[in-house]
């Protein structure tokens, strides 16, 4: 019987970039080194949130180089081969990957060919949402997604709602367990900063913030058409914080409605809760989120929010109590539960805790046992 305390090697494969899901596992691979796992990070650049290594954390980059055979560089054969050189000379335990293509797909091949070596490795695949809301809505994909959940060794979802998207567009024949993003409370928590409020807006302006990857599926627009109605009727300022493909329109728009005093396009940030900590209200209209992570953010750095009822948003946003869910495309709705916040200072701070004691409940000492849980069976 193996023993709860028994450390493991684990090879964690993600997307290096600015984004919900590469954020949790890198933060899901630090939290394990410091309960004693030795963690391998693996991927064609380091993570954007790896600022700290130890002897318990290493990073293996994927190099893609340029052959004059290939039109397209095979992004897909390079890291396969990568797995299998990592899990050779490190012994891996288990291979942690955070989509299914091709980070899954490219684990099973990896492990096929640690197989025919005589060598065993479990494959845990976390899926976070656009594998199978974006993907998944591309047929020439399905056959490679169903392959690579159905053959993974454990199959967790970052909500309830991406399970059930999950099982609906896919014939999937193995269980599909939900463990929900998390925040680190070391890290998002509150912190009074009456310097850095003052540096945005006046005492008597209220704070706004959204925080995106600025694609179409975030409707950025929807929250620069929102603010300009609160402006109306509560003075305000808007921190955007984050950069993509529709900054550009959404620089025109902010022009084009005459706000840019009222604006602030800040960019990408590594930091972000001292900027949240001095914001009143978080505002996420998007078409669609598997979970919300930014929201959770926000948060916890006692931040009410004001969402699209889209996805996993739902088992994040407590209507009515942490903050309110509005349909997609609602600007008016969500510029009235806007305002009646901001012109309510005590029931806003209300909300504000609410926010903060829901948050909690997805600290990471509560959310990372029930990945342990998965590496301890699978290592029975």
């Amino acid at each position: 019987m193996q023993s709860k305390n028994k450390k493991y090697k684990i090879g964690i494969v993600c997307y290096p970039t600015y984004g919900g899901s590469g954020v949790v596992a890198t933060e899901l691979g630090m939290a394990l080194a410091n309960k004693g796992h030795e963690v391998h990070f693996i991927s064609y650049n380091q993570p954007f949130r790896l600022d700290v290594f130890s002897n318990k954390i290493n990073f293996h980059e994927v190099s893609v180089p340029d052959y004059p055979l290939f039109e397209f560089i095979p992004y897909e054969h390079n890291l396969t081969a990568k797995l299998v050189d990592v899990a050779i000379h490190e012994k891996l335990d288990f291979l942690h990957v955070h989509y299914a293509i091709p980070h899954a797909s490219a684990a099973l091949s990896a492990k096929q060919i640690l197989a025919s070596k005589g060598m065993k490795l479990p494959i845990i695949t976390t899926l976070h949402g656009t594998d199978i809301t974006l993907l998944g809505k591309d047929k020439s994909f399905k056959s490679v997604i169903e392959f690579a959940i159905n053959n993974s060794d454990a199959v967790t979802a970052v909500s309830k709602s991406l399970r059930k998207d999950t099982m609906d567009s896919f014939n999937i024949q193995t269980a599909i367990k939900v463990i929900p993003n998390f925040i680190d409370s070391n890290l998002y928590h509150y912190e009074q900063d009456d310097v850095l409020r003052n540096s945005f807006a006046y005492s008597t302006e209220k704070i706004i913030i959204h925080i995106s990857n600025f694609r179409k599926v975030k409707r950025v627009q929807d929250v620069l058409n929102v603010f300009a109605k609160i402006n109306e009727s509560v003075p305000s300022k808007l921190l955007l914080i984050g950069d993509g493909p529709e900054r550009l329109k959404m620089e025109q728009l902010c022009r084009n409605l005459g706000l840019c005093d009222s604006i602030r396009f800040i960019g990408k940030l590594k930091v972000v809760e001292k900027v949240l900590s001095v914001s009143d209200l978080f505002l996420l209209p998007s078409a669609t989120e598997s979970f919300g992570l930014v929201a959770l953010e926000a948060m916890a750095c006692k931040v009410a929010v004001i969402s699209s009822n889209s996805g996993g948003l739902p088992e994040v946003n407590i209507d009515g109590k942490t903050g309110f869910l509005l349909d997609v495309k609602d600007v008016d709705g969500m510029v009235e539960k806007a305002i009646y916040l901001l012109k309510n200072p005590s029931i806003l701070e209300n909300f504000k805790q609410n926010a903060y004691k829901h948050a909690m409940e997805f600290d990471l000492p509560n959310i990372l046992p029930l990945y342990e849980q998965i590496y301890q069976q699978l290592s029975k």
